[in-house]
């Protein structure tokens, strides 16, 4: 009984779950792009790597080792894939990280000091992103996993000293591989939980889209990732901006994702642009073109008793056309048909069969170019600033439309989170929490 109790109350969940009306997949043709611009941007936060200084004393020679700096990532071998359910991972092996650092020695009267370069030899870097559905419906990096270690570090001394350095150069390099070990996780972390996030955060989730209306890209559940895709299913419906709670019941065919040749598809269900249509009549748009002197007078008294929705919003009747600007989505509908009916009565819905042909000129001549200006000035898609879709394809489905697209950087990572990370993270900063990573040394 507990069994069946527990499968009854999953049945009911699924059948209220909120269908999307816009679907979003990343496939794995999209990783080695991601991958080089995330590498480039890993470069610069390694680079970010403050070292203590590292002093001590043999004998009589008193040495200090400071201003360590990374200077360079140099890798032989890379990998970003996806992992199920929710992570997106990186694994670098036998890389090398190149270095400079302020050496000083002291023996006896004699001071010997300068600036030398040095390497960090069979770096592997392993760190997992899980991404996740925050409280307001966007898309996050929730946690960051990560191991790290250095094998060897060489450094090429030099100068007066040279042979006391390389006599001290095992207890150098081996506190500098310790403390450069503890300090690539945080790193790390911090970029995702923080630099990454503030990247994320540029993706629109409630948005007007102009003075009237506005749209909801919320995610509906958290992402889903396979071993070569990962999808996110948004809200994907406009709504008036007078009235922000107001939602469209999503009685659509719910769009599907099956191919994979591109880097990116994103889906749209017929709702997407009921809700459209539907928003801007319930902010007024629509009824100033089509209530006035010049409307016969039955049809005005149509309009003003009867739900708009019930007459424009009922059966496939829109088809759309799809172009995509940079990642602005420019639509141009056609009203295929329609039927008239009323709520009252099957008597009074015969009644009002004569009227569908006057009414459909009204909304051809009236109502879609207006509609069709508003929504050809482009919505903006669910992607983060400074990426575009490019070589876009659209197809037509039974109740949605897909496009297919690859993806283009139009800026760097850098360039974008230094626009949009917190300020009190651009010149320094200090976890609030201990990374949960594992560091080997």
């Amino acid at each position: 009984m507990a069994l069946f109790g527990a499968l009854l109350l999953a049945l009911l969940a699924g059948a209220h779950a909120e269908l999307p009306g816009c679907k979003t997949r990343v496939t794995s043709q999209a990783l080695e792009l991601v991958k080089q611009e995330g590498l480039r941007f890993l470069e610069q936060e390694l680079e970010t790597i403050t070292i203590p200084d590292l002093r001590g004393r043999e004998g009589h020679f008193y040495y200090n080792i400071s201003e360590v700096k990374v200077t360079e990532l140099q890798l032989t071998s890379s990998e970003l894939h996806f992992q199920p359910e929710q992570e997106l991972v990186l694994q670098i092996s036998n890389a090398s990280l190149g270095l400079r650092f302020r050496r000083q020695l002291l023996y006896w009267f004699f001071y010997d000091g300068g600036y030398i370069n040095a390497s960090a030899e069979g770096v592997s870097i392993r760190t997992a992103l899980q991404l996740s559905r925050d409280a307001t419906g966007r898309i996050k990096v929730s946690n960051v996993s990560c191991q790290a270690s250095v094998s060897r570090m060489h450094a090429a001394f030099g100068g007066t000293f040279k042979k006391i350095y390389e006599f001290l150069s095992t207890f150098i390099t081996s506190g500098m591989r310790f403390l450069l070990n503890q300090q690539i996780c945080p790193v790390l972390y911090h970029a995702g939980m923080v630099l990454l996030n503030s990247l994320l955060d540029t993706v629109p989730v409630r948005s007007s889209v102009d003075e009237l209306v506005g749209i909801d890209y919320s995610l509906l559940k958290d992402p889903v990732a396979s071993d070569s895709n990962l999808d996110m299913v948004f809200r994907g419906a406009f709504f008036p901006l007078a009235e922000g709670n107001w939602s469209l019941p999503n009685r659509a065919v719910e769009p599907q994702l099956q191919d994979e040749e591109r880097m990116v598809y994103v889906a749209f269900s017929e709702f997407f642009f009921d809700s459209a249509m539907e928003s801007y009549f319930r902010a007024g748009a629509l009824q100033l073109s089509l209530v006035g002197d010049k409307v016969p007078h039955d049809l005005d008294m149509l309009l003003r008793a009867t739900y708009f929705g019930s007459i424009v919003l009922l059966d496939a009747r829109l088809s759309a056309k799809m172009a995509l600007r940079g990642k602005a989505l420019r639509t141009q509908l056609d009203l295929r048909r329609f039927r008239i009916y009323s709520n009252q009565s099957a008597l009074e819905s015969l009644a009002l069969i004569p009227l569908q042909a006057p009414l459909k000129t009204m909304l051809q001549i009236g109502v879609m170019p207006m509609l069709n200006e508003r929504m050809w000035r482009g919505v903006q898609i669910p992607l983060p600033e400074g990426i575009n879709f490019v070589r876009e394809v659209v197809t037509n489905h039974a109740g949605f439309l897909t496009i297919g697209a690859d993806l283009h950087f139009a800026k760097g990572l850098r360039e974008v989170i230094e626009k949009n990370r917190p300020a009190d993270t651009r010149d320094s900063w200090a976890p609030s929490a201990p990374p949960p990573s594992t560091t080997a040394a």
